[in-house]
């Protein structure tokens, strides 16, 4: 039974925290993840987190989310990779589950090249510019979605 979130983490996310604190926060991918593990622990809403750097590794997670039968949605932040990889966009498009765009900054407000989301089509739905808050609500969406318990 699909019960399970995945979140997902794209390239230099591993470098949360010390990589422009300034515009992505002080917090370490180990800590936010450690958080999203007591939203689980309350909610009763299992979540397994992911990081890579490689694109392949994401697209290669992606399937397996679709084909384990255990996870119910997606929280998933490409980093520059949303920009860019269409085969990123194409895995997301193939799953008959939801995935939740989620981008700490404001991709809107940033350099040009960031303002455009190849996944964007495909995700159930984007979470942009709040902050580490945004994996949150990604988080309570995906369990929205999928009729988890809250």
């Amino acid at each position: 039974m699909r019960q399970t979130i995945l979140v997902l983490n794209g390239p230099n996310l591993n470098s949360l925290g010390r990589r422009e604190p300034e515009k992505y926060g002080s917090q370490g991918l180990r800590q936010l993840e450690q958080e999203w593990q007591q939203w689980s622990c309350d909610r009763g809403v299992p979540v397994r987190c992911e990081q890579s750097n490689f694109e392949g590794r994401l697209v290669d997670l992606l399937h397996q989310a679709e084909e384990e039968q255990e996870v119910a949605a997606v929280v998933f932040n490409p980093g520059a990779f949303t920009h860019t990889s269409r085969a990123l966009r194409d895995a997301i498009a193939s799953l008959s589950i939801p995935v939740i765009e989620v981008h700490i900054t404001n991709v809107a407000a940033r350099e040009e090249w960031r303002r455009h989301s190849l996944v964007a089509e495909v995700c159930a739905g984007s979470i942009v510019g709040l902050g580490t808050l945004g994996y949150r609500l990604g988080l309570e969406a995906a369990a929205d979605l999928t009729g988890s318990k809250l």
